[in-house]
């Protein structure tokens, strides 16, 4: 799925109106655990109005020390998989859960840029994890462009994963999305 390609892509702020909706007509709290995208999805789902009442609160665990000791991500997950995989965001969206005491969190890491790439994790690499419930899912995307790009690309594709997210949705772990710059 290439998001760039999109002719009427929804905004970030529609995505943020449409979860506020579904949050609230299920009665439902979420929590979010940022990481490259420092805040932009907890500012994002606060910019709606009345956003207190299902949104519980959010850490920027920017540093795997956070990561380990806020969201209680093994230091053996961080040492072997490393802050940018699917195991981290995993153990991410359950400790945000946790310690926001909601029903469903997002949690986001991945490389923005310009430097940090590799050939195994190259810039663009991001990985969202869902948790619904006891439920908890992993999506992997590359995205291209700057910096900037690449993190706004990341909270939009969470905001959607988090608004189709439902137990019988998640057929797989893990999803490979390539997106391409326009």
């Amino acid at each position: 799925m290439a998001y760039n390609n999109l002719p009427n892509k929804p905004s970030v702020t529609m995505l943020a109106k449409k979860l506020a909706a579904l949050l609230t007509q299920k009665a439902q709290t979420l929590a979010v655990a940022e990481s490259c995208t420092g805040g932009l999805l907890g500012g994002a789902i606060t910019t709606i109005a009345g956003s207190s009442t299902y949104f519980k609160g959010g850490v920027i665990s920017y540093g795997n020390d956070v990561k380990r000791r806020v969201l209680g991500v093994p230091r053996q997950v961080l040492d072997k998989s490393g802050a940018v995989s699917a195991q981290a965001v995993k153990s991410m969206a359950r400790g945000v859960k946790e310690v926001c005491d909601a029903d469903c969190a997002i949690a986001i890491s991945g490389i923005a840029g310009p430097g940090g790439g590799s050939a195994k994790k190259p810039v663009g690499l991001v990985f969202v994890g869902i948790c619904v419930g006891k439920d908890v899912r992993s999506y992997r995307y590359v995205f291209r462009g700057n910096r900037q790009e690449i993190r706004r690309q990341a909270v939009r594709a969470a905001l959607q994963k988090m608004i189709t997210a439902t137990p019988s949705s998640y057929t797989q772990s893990i999803h490979n999305i390539h997106v391409s710059r326009r």
